[in-house]
């Protein structure tokens, strides 16, 4: 499976994010429902990257040895500056 590692990432994420919504219904202190929050944003990033890496590494690759790369590149352009 592809997406296996960005999808088990995720699915830590979602563990994250479940644990830092318990904590708000138990009026948790403030910064370590922050800190849970974070811990969740850096799962998310984490499978970003990982999405990401895989389409460079499989997708784009192909593309090239397909000779129709264009497509790719300006997708991964259109990324960046949406990531700007």
């Amino acid at each position: 499976m592809k997406h296996q590692t960005a999808q088990q990432t995720l699915k830590n994420a979602k563990g994250q994010l479940e644990a830092a919504l318990k904590m708000l219904d138990e009026e948790r202190y403030c910064v370590d429902i922050s800190n849970q929050l974070m811990a969740t944003i850096a799962l998310i990033k984490r499978a970003n990257k990982q999405i990401l890496s895989e389409h460079l590494n499989h997708c784009v690759i192909e593309s090239i040895h397909n000779q129709d790369a264009e497509a790719k590149i300006k997708e991964i352009e259109q990324l960046i500056e949406r990531m700007m």
